[in-house]
């Protein structure tokens, strides 16, 4: 007998796998990225199921790449794909137990507020119709997919902005949209002193292939786009080729690489301090940055984070490290929770779409405030 609801993730982005539906409670599994074991991305459809309280649960969570994520977070719930409310959520045996009351016919639930290909579509064509927008793609992702890539501005800062290295982070990516919605403004004070002293090159999503197949961390062959930055190749990783081989032609001055975290419930910074050439005028400036960051969002702070990585230790395969040796540049790895920000909790909505867009929007005057500083070196 036929089940009298279903679930389904056959759709951009989606990623569940059904292994039985009976009664009010389903059985689930999250699918790895191809070619990899990382897993805990999900983005799945229930359709049939209005006014019932089902028990969704993914058996496998257990197993996924980050298990310390599962504590403590709450699935998010949408029934028009616009708004993504909290949902009661519990992590227990290895097991990961959505609970939610179903108040339509049509629900969606994720991982995180999902940022589809559509939108990201949208995003680049409304964004590049502004004046003083370029267009460009940098290259081609394993499966095809333009690396695309907005610049604007006329300053002689190099300022490079990127998101979505690993795809299931889709925090990165409404970051980015706040601060590209940010940048393009004509009326914005902060933003006309930005695009006069410094040139912007934007690439909302850096690995869309992975996104699309609803990947967790990686590309479409199972490569981790973060740690390919050393040695970037045609067969594994064009994505981080396309873009490093653009920053060769343009260099670096300051750079932000936006994630997600599945396990610290805060916003932080990650920065260079471990690599070989690290000068005493990146550490300042990043410390500046920092700090005005703090002083300026409430929503981010410095006394969460990962621990520091001794003198000479860093790992150089990673965009942050790499930039920073590189080009000297004054560059971080920004992270926002997948869980709520417990420093200013929202029972409704956790950490968000919204609130991640003010933060790539806090991010961009916290720049603009410590402009002097990196012109003067």
């Amino acid at each position: 007998m036929s089940p009298s609801w279903r679930v389904n993730s056959q759709f951009d982005g989606g990623n569940i796998r059904v292994r039985s539906i009976n009664g009010d409670r389903a059985e689930l599994e999250i699918v790895a990225d191809n070619g990899s074991d990382f897993y805990q991305w999900f983005f799945f459809r229930v359709v049939g199921a209005a006014g019932r309280r089902l028990s969704l649960r993914i058996g496998n969570a257990g197993g996924a790449a980050y298990p310390d994520g599962w504590p403590g977070y709450a699935a998010r719930m949408s029934v028009d794909r616009a708004e993504w409310l909290q949902v009661p959520t519990r992590y227990e045996g290895g097991v990961l137990v959505i609970e939610p009351e179903v108040p339509a016919d049509s629900a969606w639930f994720a991982y995180f507020a999902p940022y589809s290909e559509e939108q990201h579509h949208d995003l680049v064509a409304s964004a590049a119709l502004q004046p003083g927008v370029r267009y460009r793609s940098l290259g081609r992702s394993l499966d095809g997919r333009e690396i695309d890539c907005l610049e604007l501005g006329e300053g002689p800062l190099q300022v490079w902005l990127y998101g979505r290295q690993h795809p299931g982070e889709t925090m990165a990516e409404w970051w980015m949209e706040g601060a590209i919605e940010k940048l393009v403004d004509p009326a914005d004070p902060v933003a006309r002193v930005l695009r006069r002293r410094a040139t912007f090159h934007l690439v909302p999503n850096i690995n869309p292939d992975g996104a699309a197949r609803g990947h967790l961390r990686t590309n479409a062959k199972g490569v981790n786009l973060n740690r390919e930055w050393h040695a970037p190749t045609a067969e594994r990783s064009p994505e981080v080729l396309a873009v490093r081989n653009a920053m060769d032609e343009t260099g670096v001055d300051f750079a932000i690489d936006a994630h997600g975290d599945e396990a610290i419930p805060a916003v932080f910074l990650a920065g260079f301090e471990g690599i070989a050439a690290v000068t005493e005028r990146q550490l300042r400036l990043y410390t500046l940055y920092e700090r005005t960051l703090e002083r300026l969002s409430p929503d981010f702070q410095t006394k969460r984070g990962y621990p520091k990585t001794p003198a000479g230790r860093g790992n150089m395969s990673m965009s942050t490290t790499q930039l920073a040796e590189r080009y000297g540049a004054v560059s971080m790895t920004l992270e926002m929770p997948f869980k709520d920000n417990d420093d200013l909790p929202d029972p409704a909505y956790g950490w968000s779409a919204e609130r991640s867009k003010r933060l790539g929007e806090a991010c961009l005057a916290a720049l603009h405030a410590i402009l002097g500083e990196l012109e003067a070196g």
